[in-house]
């Protein structure tokens, strides 16, 4: 794919979503570092069906550490992997009250260091809380980026590394997001809804679906 129409893709989005944001819900760096460990193989709603209570009685880490692992699962046992999920909060807690006066730190090294967090994890507070252009490459990502052919790569890793380096400056830190409601809302992966997609003209997907509204 082409610079021009990789910049033509980006304007479209821009234009159809100026602020595009995540869909999880959250008040404070704290509260996205802690839905977002939450997130992993599992939906926004249901993560935000689950901190919506869980943040009403503890949004900070010293109120979540008090509710030890125990209490914190009470709170997310409709997630996946609830228990691995509760003793990570409660480490990465531990660690930001001691290692960080309770504070989100604005740094990779620091942020992957703490219990739960990895490469992804600290992309997305990174890009979200503090603008960083970063970009974290879930299977949403993954799919429309190398569907659309904006940037292919065979790991989550090589195709972050193309798009940095192909996304045009001015959509870079709102890339993120764009490509993850494309690919959550039209580049489905079972069907992609290639009849109602803006960038249907510009996409180098060999396998369109019947573009013809049904």
């Amino acid at each position: 794919m082409n610079a021009e129409k990789r910049a033509e893709i980006f304007r479209r989005w821009q234009e159809l979503n100026p602020k595009p944001t995540t869909e999880l819900e959250w008040n404070s760096p704290f509260e996205l570092l802690i839905a977002v460990i939450l997130s992993a193989q599992a939906t926004d709603v249901g993560v935000n069906k689950a901190t919506g209570p869980l943040f009403k009685k503890a949004n900070t880490p010293e109120k979540i550490l008090k509710l030890g692992v125990d209490g914190l699962s009470d709170y997310i046992r409709t997630i996946g992997l609830f228990n691995t999920k509760a003793r990570n909060v409660i480490a990465t807690c531990e660690q930001l009250i001691n290692k960080h006066d309770s504070e989100v730190p604005e740094n990779r090294a620091a942020l992957e260091a703490l219990p739960g967090v990895g490469r992804k994890t600290a992309n997305v507070v990174l890009n979200t809380v503090f603008g960083h252009p970063t970009i974290a490459v879930d299977t949403h990502i993954f799919r429309v980026s190398n569907r659309t052919r904006i940037a292919m790569g065979k790991t989550p890793l090589a195709v972050e590394k193309k798009l940095l380096k192909v996304v045009p400056k001015p959509y870079l830190v709102d890339a993120h997001h764009w490509l993850i409601l494309h690919g959550r809302y039209t580049c489905k992966a079972r069907k992609p809804a290639c009849s109602e997609c803006v960038i249907a003209d510009l996409c180098e997907y060999n396998g369109k679906t019947d573009m013809e509204h049904g």
